[in-house]
């Protein structure tokens, strides 16, 4: 593979092959077949500070910027110090003119700004690389806020992606020590959620859901967008009247109830991570506002995570385990969220696991951390050949923000008291869930298939017996011993029929009333339910008394 030779994207080679050579090493470049990329006259030595790397990426630009908050979730990357720095990366630059917001927001709306708006103030709340906000009135008095997208902020970041990619794939193609860490995959990923955030309408979406995540709690909102003066590039909410937290004035505290923001905030968080598999990635201080009424606000939610039900069950039981202390436990949830690599070190991994998580137990409540126990599980993993899944290290980032919002609310909130008692519920909930309607018909239709194909395979068995086509590999031929099992064998076939046609009468039994219930359900169904129920439990305790009494012989060697 060779680098694209347009004009506009070798000044970004150049700029790329100087960042890598300059806080990683000059044989990276040199690896790649980039030296060329390098000045000679440059200093470039490898162990520049972790703050010089936070100004590169600012001078680079947005999409750099961007690219450096992501790189302070990646633990498993980069040193601590190194991390630290990229998470105070400042994404604040000039505002734009008044008349390019006038004409963005004219174009992207159609319709001309007095029309739209009785008040806009030409003044912007704040700038960041993408857009800035400014506060507005809607003709009918409603007070917004309005965010405009920067002009030509997406060709730039695209150019930007394309050349990163180029990089990126040439890096996993020539240098063999960067392919475990598919360099070209995080890129994708990395691409992926930054288009996204520049689709303005995705965002109104996202306080849409978020909203619905809130609609339970009276501590904490979500603005809700005014879609019909939304677009890819223009984003209208209602307008926030509060302060950041970081803002906040320790007298104010005193006035709200701190506890129960905190706890508030932390159940919305856990909620959507675990149950609804849809949360917000960048709760930092500064995108929390305590409002005029004692809530918190939550903003910008151009940055979320989803969530599919499979990686919501391993982040709960992790986080379970690692809140009660389960080294162990958690070691092996951590374990089904990562991807072992050739050299991976399982008993290290679930030692250095355990005593983390022991240490984390043991802490006062001032160092305890949900983050950093998930920040530093992900530094684990990676140090003992097991890369861990984006999942948990988005995790990380996101506990750790909600760490600090906490601890500026109220310094003594335990957020592992709070991960215990929502994840224990959530768990109860799955287990509830699980017995659903829609989940018993599902067992339902697979008893259907094991009875429909158990006499079939019955049938095959006995013809094969017949047949003296069925071959059974024993040290010594033991005629009684082999009638036995096979007597054990279609004893168990048998009651496994009998549960089989149990639970389909049971279903069958549910549609009929009666007044005898149990649990909401018809009384005769459950019954004849628990004893199908009570049957499987017997199979299955033959089954495991079989195992242990008949333990499966060894070959005798030649």
């Amino acid at each position: 593979m060779s680098l694209s030779l347009s004009p506009a994207r070798l000044p970004r080679y150049a700029a790329l092959v100087r960042l890598l050579a300059k806080y990683g090493s000059q044989d990276w470049a040199k690896g790649a077949g980039l030296e060329g990329s390098l000045r000679d006259e440059e200093d470039l030595p490898g162990d520049s500070k972790p703050a010089e790397l936070a100004a590169d990426l600012e001078e680079l630009g947005p999409t750099f910027i961007k690219l450096g908050q992501l790189l302070s979730s990646r633990v498993d990357l980069l040193p601590q110090p190194y991390v630290e720095a990229l998470q105070r990366l400042q994404d604040e630059v000039k505002p734009i003119p008044f008349e390019e917001v006038e004409r963005i927001v004219c174009e992207s709306l159609g319709v001309r700004l007095s029309k739209a708006f009785g008040r806009f103030e030409e003044t912007p709340l704040a700038a960041a690389s993408l857009g800035q906000v400014h506060r507005a009135t809607l003709r009918d008095g409603r007070e917004v806020v309005v965010k405009v997208q920067r002009p030509g902020i997406r060709e730039t970041i695209l150019k930007d992606l394309d050349a990163l990619a180029d990089v990126a794939d040439l890096i996993d193609e020539r240098l063999d020590a960067a392919r475990g860490l598919a360099v070209t995959g995080m890129l994708n990923e990395f691409r992926d959620t930054l288009v996204r955030e520049l689709d303005f309408r995705l965002e109104a979406n996202n306080l849409d859901t978020m909203r619905d995540l809130v609609a339970g709690s009276s501590e904490v909102i979500v603005p809700e967008p005014i879609h019909d003066y939304c677009s890819d590039t223009v984003l209208t909410m209602d307008y926030v009247d509060g302060t950041k937290i970081t803002d906040v004035s320790p007298v104010a505290l005193l006035e709200v109830d701190r506890k129960g923001l905190c706890a508030a905030l932390a159940d919305v968080y856990l909620d959507g991570m675990l149950a609804h598999g849809f949360y917000h990635t960048d709760p930092h201080p500064g995108n929390v506002f305590l409002t005029r009424d004692g809530k918190l606000a939550l903003l910008d939610l151009g940055q979320v995570a989803r969530l599919d039900p499979t990686q919501r069950e391993g982040l709960l039981r992790l986080l379970l385990a690692a809140s009660e202390g389960q080294g162990h436990e958690a070691a092996q949830a951590g374990l089904a969220l990562g991807t072992p690599l050739e050299w991976f070190d399982r008993d290290k991994y679930t030692r250095e696991v355990s005593a983390l998580v022991v240490r984390h137990r043991d802490a006062t409540l001032e160092a305890m951390s949900p983050g950093v126990v998930a920040v530093q599980l992900a530094r684990v993993s990676a140090e003992n050949g097991l890369r861990p899944s984006p999942e948990l290290s988005i995790l990380g980032k996101t506990l750790l923000q909600l760490d600090q919002v906490t601890r500026l609310l109220d310094p003594t909130f335990d957020p592992g008291a709070a991960i215990r008692r929502r994840a224990n519920r959530l768990m109860k909930q799955t287990m509830i869930s699980s017995l659903s309607p829609g989940n018993v018909f599902r067992t339902l239709l697979e008893a259907q298939d094991l009875v429909r194909e158990a006499p079939n395979r019955v049938n095959a068995i006995l013809k094969d017996l017949a047949e003296r086509e069925f071959e059974v590999r024993v040290r010594a031929f033991d005629e009684v011993r082999l009638l036995a099992n096979l007597n054990r064998i279609s004893d168990r076939i048998s009651l496994a029929i009998v549960v089989a046609a149990l639970v389909i009468g049971a279903a069958l039994l549910m549609r009929v009333e009666t007044s005898f219930t149990l649990l909401g359900y018809p009384g005769i169904a459950m019954v004849v339910f628990l004893l199908a129920a009570t049957c499987g439990f017997v199979l299955i305790v033959h089954l495991f008394r079989g195992a242990d009494r008949n333990p499966r012989d060894r070959a005798r060697p030649a």
